[in-house]
């Protein structure tokens, strides 16, 4: 079955709103607070991850 390219297009911008959220709590943090690192952390993988579904999204859409 097709991946569904309006579906990941959703998750894709879902989790860009995630993500920067995140970064918003993070800088309101003081910056020795082990909770900002925490948060840098999340942040830096679901940056990562949002990348890889977005290369997802183009080779998707490329075969469509």
């Amino acid at each position: 079955m097709p991946l569904d390219a309006t579906a990941l297009s959703s998750l894709s911008a879902t989790l860009e709103d995630v993500t920067t959220r995140l970064g918003q709590l993070a800088d309101q943090t003081d910056e020795d607070d082990d909770e900002r690192g925490e948060l840098l952390e999340v942040e830096r993988q679901l940056l990562t991850a949002n990348r890889r579904l977005e290369k997802l999204l183009r080779r998707t859409s490329r075969r469509s």
